[in-house]
């Protein structure tokens, strides 16, 4: 079957079934790549890392950025990693960070609550990721504003590679600037940032801070505005979620479920591999669809419906797995259940001002979320 890059990026749910039914490992001329859609195939591919690889001079990113727990694999990616895993864990999320969220929601809203109306992605679920990422990296003397330029300028530059063309030289002078912040937040002893005390070479946390911007700013913004989109477009869930709150985590989930924010990872093939009967080479581009395995009937029951009551929703692989699972995952599922709640609490009535829906090949989120409420 013929798929488009519009089947992909307008809504891909349709295109991703037929394929899962059809050839769960498909190869996908538009993608260059195979594109594996079924859940065990892509809870396969996803934990074989000697196999099925990120360490690749094709993966965009680390052309930007250079080397980092992004685009490494084995011991190597270990090292990158392990320094960054103690302040994603449960204890400093619940105090250090769970209160920086709470605090910075609580403003968004203060600042939100006059006008009546908003375009709650830009005006609310942007800036508050972007403000815990910009707090959490705590670079001397940085507000969140030049984060936000950086970030943005980073990210037009790996799109620029992955279109085949050179980084940007916007995105090598924000990379630069980035790195001399970093350099003298590390130099810093009274700097309050995770970048501090870890044991890499000055060039490799720099190149890891940028890959925390990463994780941290849009596929969290996405979380968010994909969480609120979902709960308003579905009054049932939206009022049972009002009488009852303890609902929300298992609706944070199926929200990731129905649309993670991140719908494809990719890996390349370290040797010649059958996977489904799919004969795939060295070397080729295996692209595992998180959104195709996220509603693979053999796992989730009418996988299209959005169910808050859905008992293995938190199966899904919205975060990833294996090696490369999510660092930040706990942390993005303590902002979205801080932020929609203070949004359920201080908002009555909080509706849509116009229908909306996801978009987006790699990052999928509303293009706005414009709201209303009384």
């Amino acid at each position: 079957m013929t798929v488009t890059l519009d089947d992909l990026t307008t809504d891909p749910h349709p295109v991703l079934a037929r394929l899962r039914a059809t050839s769960p490992v498909a190869w996908v001329p538009v993608l260059d790549g195979w594109l594996v859609t079924g859940y065990a195939l892509a809870q396969q591919v996803m934990r074989d890392a000697a196999t099925f690889t990120v360490d690749d001079p094709r993966f965009s990113t680390a052309t930007v950025v250079g080397p980092s727990m992004l685009s490494l694999d084995g011991p190597v990616h270990a090292r990158h990693r392990d320094p960054f895993v103690p302040p994603f864990r449960p204890a400093p999320v619940r105090g250090r960070y769970s209160a920086f969220v709470a605090k910075s929601t609580e403003r968004l809203i203060d600042n939100l609550l006059p006008r009546g109306s908003a375009e709650l992605r830009a005006d609310f679920a942007g800036p508050l990721a972007l403000s815990v990422v910009a707090d959490a990296l705590g670079l001397t003397g940085v507000d969140p504003a030049a984060v936000r330029a950086w970030y943005a300028a980073l990210v037009d530059s790996v799109s620029a590679v992955t279109a085949g063309e050179p980084p940007t030289e916007t995105g090598a002078a924000a990379f630069r600037e980035l790195g001399e912040s970093v350099l003298r937040t590390i130099a810093d002893p009274a700097a309050d940032s995770l970048l501090t005390g870890v044991d890499l070479a000055p060039d490799e946390v720099v190149a890891n801070a940028a890959v925390l911007m990463f994780g941290g700013i849009d596929t969290t913004e996405s979380m968010i505005a994909n969480l609120v989109l979902h709960l308003l477009s579905h009054p049932a869930a939206l009022a049972a979620v009002r009488t009852d709150r303890t609902l929300l985590p298992n609706a944070i989930e199926e929200s990731l479920r129905h649309e993670p924010a991140a719908s494809v990872v990719d890996r390349y093939a370290t040797r010649d591999v059958t996977l489904a009967g799919a004969e795939i080479a060295q070397g080729d581009l295996v692209r595992v669809s998180i959104a195709g395995a996220n509603r693979d009937p053999a796992v989730f029951g009418d996988p299209d419906t959005f169910d808050i009551h859905r008992d293995n929703a938190r199966t899904n692989l919205a975060f990833a797995l294996g090696p490369h699972f999510c660092l930040g995952a706990r942390l993005a599922r303590a902002e979205a259940e801080i932020a929609m709640t203070a949004l359920l609490d201080r908002m009555p009535r909080l509706r849509l001002a116009e229908p909306t829906a996801p978009t987006g090949l790699v990052f999928r989120k509303p293009d706005t979320l414009r709201v209303r409420w009384d």
